[in-house]
């Protein structure tokens, strides 16, 4: 598994993740011992980067990480979590330095940590990034010790340079794959000359770079691929990146077919993001120990060549782009 450094967090990770989302709700059912084996399989495969948030499953996947890290070598794991979410209302008015307290002592809690290696605003209203109270907050809790950096997940590329203005930030986690170039642009090179680590989150287009859909594929009540297509229950470009679904399946299986002898799509479309410059980790998710082993593979993969690239590229532009490269 190779490695890299986020030079503003200070720590070397693997350059696969794990998203810890689909361990705790929204994707359908998963058992905690499964949970449990599926963690420790990434990180027997070489993944030490794993990502949680306060509101999957209400705190459920950040307990079961918490366990998961009591089982292995202590230092051997950096966990980052996400917080803002709990807000309700949804307003930027809600993050405060008493709430975030709030937020992050229950983080710590569900982790069993004293201090949390990472914390990300988790998808705030736009104009929090540009809120220098919000991040003087957050540098107040890095001077208390509950927090050793911090970060932000957002939406659309105007936040991420937003928050980049921000000396302190450590990492932005952001939806990028090959179905989502517009981060390329300007985010990814704006935060590699700032030392700022980029987490690609939904590096799978929620499944559809996996190749294995269909226009005839469901799933479960539970599940944000039935529930939030247009965007019904958060923003839409979480779900299938934005893309609609019937024009994804058949993209997807054009995508396929780039894909190398001996390499799933899936495992092509997360070397794909390995080798784009400025992305720091991915952090596809799993549900069994056999998806975590098989994303992790992707960290040891041969380097996507220049044809390879560019016939990515050029599926987007036909494909995809008209889609969702105006809105995020």
């Amino acid at each position: 598994m190779e490695t890299r450094r986020m030079e503003r967090l200070g720590l070397e990770t693997s350059v696969i993740g794990m998203g810890c989302w689909q361990i705790g709700g929204s994707w359908g059912e998963v058992g905690q011992d499964d949970a449990l084996a599926t963690l420790h399989a990434a990180a027997d495969a070489g993944v030490t980067f794993f990502d949680t948030a306060d509101v999957y499953g209400d705190g459920r996947s950040e307990q079961l990480v918490g366990r998961f890290v009591k089982q292995r070598p202590a230092g051997s794991v950096v966990v980052a979590t996400k917080m803002g979410r709990r807000a309700d209302p949804h307003e930027a008015s809600a993050y405060t330095l008493d709430a975030f307290r709030r937020w992050i002592d229950r983080s710590r809690e569900n982790l069993d940590v004293a201090v949390l290696d990472l914390v990300q605003l988790h998808c705030p209203p736009s104009e929090v990034f540009a809120s220098p109270q919000v991040f003087e907050a957050l540098e107040t809790l890095v001077a208390e010790g509950r927090i050793r950096a911090y970060g932000v997940s957002v939406e659309r590329c105007d936040e991420a340079l937003t928050a980049l203005e921000h000396p302190g930030l450590a990492s932005i986690q952001i939806i990028v794959n090959a179905f989502r170039h517009k981060p390329l642009e300007r985010v990814l090179p704006a935060a590699a000359e700032a030392g700022v680590g980029v987490i690609a989150r939904v590096p799978l287009a929620s499944g559809l770079l996996s190749g294995r859909y269909d226009a005839d594929t469901t799933f479960a009540a539970d599940d944000h691929r039935s529930f939030n297509r247009h965007g019904e229950q958060f923003d839409r470009g979480e779900t299938f990146s934005g893309v609609p679904y019937d024009v994804g399946v058949a993209a997807a299986q054009e995508f396929s077919a780039l894909a190398p002898e001996g390499v799933t799509p899936a495992q092509f479309a997360l070397r794909w993001l390995v080798d784009t410059p400025g992305v720091s980790v991915v952090i596809p998710g799993a549900r069994n120990p056999e998806q975590a082993r098989a994303n992790a593979a992707a960290g040891s993969l041969a380097p996507v060549t220049d044809a390879q690239r560019a016939a990515v590229a050029a599926l987007y532009e036909e494909r995809i782009a008209e889609h969702v490269h105006a809105s995020w």
